[in-house]
């Protein structure tokens, strides 16, 4: 991995906005009688030594602590996702680092529901026509899904309608009676409906079923592979999720007579324990203190160098330089390196959980930063108000093109902002290299999946994507993306955008080469 100048952005802006934010968090200020008014001159003065820091922090200091990450996930079987020894090593690293710039640093531990796929999951037809079934194409593992390796008949529970029939809202698998006289060993063969992916594989599993097959409903954006979750870990058999086009399939062939599947699934499944490491400057007003926070966590199935080592890195590398120069912000400082946020934000969200209305007021303003080393990028900044322009005077007064992004109802919220406080983030997003033009064919590097880089309010996979400036895209299921050839992104499934019959523009120029 590379940082040059360029892919060193999430650094600058994070340096713009610890020296220029004390403008802007009087907007959030509380109002308590205790509190001295602050005069003009403390709110606009420079930080000490903030002049400094832009030239203190460098790639070359960034990339230590990268290649510590690397070092950490090589070491422990290349991950360091929340809950495994490499995520733990990554947490000690961190905290020790901190510890040595002179930061009294906290270790908060919490309890999260832990999921891992350890080998590759198949299902297959074994009579009548054998056929292996492909993963993600037409299977796909519900996560907290149980293990295990079974052959057996395919028994459907409470389906309808039979295939060619109009689709319409099912119960299959939702009750208790929907199992009568099932077949103890058989493998549920249960329709996506009114209930939860967590009920209908309990009761599957309580009616003594060896897996549970769950098929999509076939309504509109109800026909790809159905990729859930359980919820929690709880359930001890294997549960995946299939297409519409297999489960009618399935459907036509027990109705003509006996089908026997194979499931192999194997997986970790359990709760387990990961931490957020916290550490404040000495210096800065209490009452608006300034949250810089990235996720250390990888996922399970990679080092997590980028998504998140980079963000870490950044700010671990900020925090050091901070104390080195003995710069004293106006306004404290917490530097949050949270824990599980790839599985579900529990890190973050335990944190602001445990805050009281007080210490929650004493929060001005939260930033996120996440993956700041993608090569290629374009600069969205997400928000409105004062800290927005923090963010845009800065990249103006560099000459650097900046689009400010609007999704305004349409992000998850997050754990901070969930209650109350502001929230900015700088987007990025990956593009082709080849063509070089911004947002021109905007997608993973080896051109497969349309990828979000920045912020990660989103889930991975889960993010609306746009056709270009001026598109409209409607809130219907999840959001998942396919590439037309020539690249362009389309918006295929909905999450997080605004409610059904609102609808949203999208008006970044910057996506206009696609």
């Amino acid at each position: 991995m590379q940082l040059t100048g360029r892919a060193a952005l999430g650094t600058l802006v994070l340096l713009a906005a610890l020296g220029a934010v004390g403008v802007a968090v009087a907007a959030w200020s509380t109002d308590r009688s205790t509190q001295p008014p602050e005069s003009p001159k403390a709110v606009t003065a420079d930080p000490s030594g903030y002049s400094e820091l832009p030239k203190a922090v460098t790639p070359k200091g960034i990339l230590e602590h990268e290649r510590r990450f690397q070092a950490i996930a090589e070491a422990h079987g290349n991950t360091r996702a929340a809950g495994t020894p490499g995520y733990r090593e990554s947490r000690e690293y961190v905290a020790e680092r901190l510890r040595r710039a002179g930061y009294g640093v906290r270790v908060q531990s919490f309890k999260f529901p832990f999921f891992r796929v350890l080998a590759p999951l198949e299902m297959a037809r074994v009579s009548p026509d054998p056929h292996a079934y492909e993963l993600r194409e037409d299977f796909a593992p519900m996560q907290y899904s149980g293990s295990g390796e079974v052959t057996a008949e395919l028994e459907p529970v409470d389906i309808s309608p039979s295939p060619g029939g109009e689709p319409g809202p099912s119960t299959s698998g939702c009750e208790e009676p929907d199992f009568t006289g099932f077949d103890e060993g058989d493998v549920a063969f249960l329709q996506r409906g009114t209930c939860t992916f967590e009920e209908k594989a309990k009761n599957a599993e309580a009616a003594g079923a060896s897996a549970a097959l769950i098929f999509n409903r076939g309504e509109e954006n109800k026909t790809d592979t159905i990729r859930g979750t359980l919820g929690k870990p709880g359930v001890t058999i294997p549960v995946l999720g299939t297409s519409f086009a297999v489960g009618e399939d399935l459907v036509r062939m027990t109705q003509g007579g006996d089908v026997t599947v194979r499931v192999f699934a194997s997986t970790v499944s359990e709760t387990r324990e990961a931490s957020n490491v916290i550490a404040d400057t000495e210096e800065g007003r209490e009452d608006q203190t300034v949250v810089v926070g990235a996720h250390l966590d990888s996922v399970p199935e990679g080092p997590g160098i980028n998504d998140n080592g980079s963000g870490s890195a950044t700010v671990l590398e900020i925090a050091e330089k901070m104390s080195e120069l003995g710069i004293e912000p106006r306004n404290r400082v917490r530097f949050a390196f949270w824990g599980a946020e790839e599985l579900g934000l529990f890190g973050s969200k335990y944190y602001v959980d445990q805050l009281d209305e007080r210490q929650l007021g004493d929060l001005a303003v939260y930033l996120n930063f996440d993956m700041v080393a993608s090569p290629n990028y374009v600069r969205f900044i997400y928000g409105s108000g004062d800290v927005r322009e923090v963010f845009e005077n800065y990249f103006a007064s560099r000459d650097l093109k900046a689009e400010t992004v609007d999704l305004k109802g349409g992000l998850r919220p997050r754990p901070v902002r969930r209650r109350g406080r502001p929230r900015r983030r700088l987007l990025q997003w990956r593009r082709r290299q080849e063509d070089g033009g911004a947002g021109r064919g905007l997608r993973r590097r080896g051109g497969r999946r349309l990828r979000r880089v920045l912020p990660r309010g989103l889930r991975r996979r889960r993010q609306p994507q746009y056709e270009g400036p001026g598109a409209v895209v409607q809130r219907r299921g999840v959001c998942h993306v396919r590439v037309r050839a020539g690249g362009t992104p389309v918006v295929r499934h909905r999450r997080h955008l605004p409610r059904t019959g609102q609808e949203l523009t999208i008006k970044s120029k910057s996506l206009s080469g696609v």
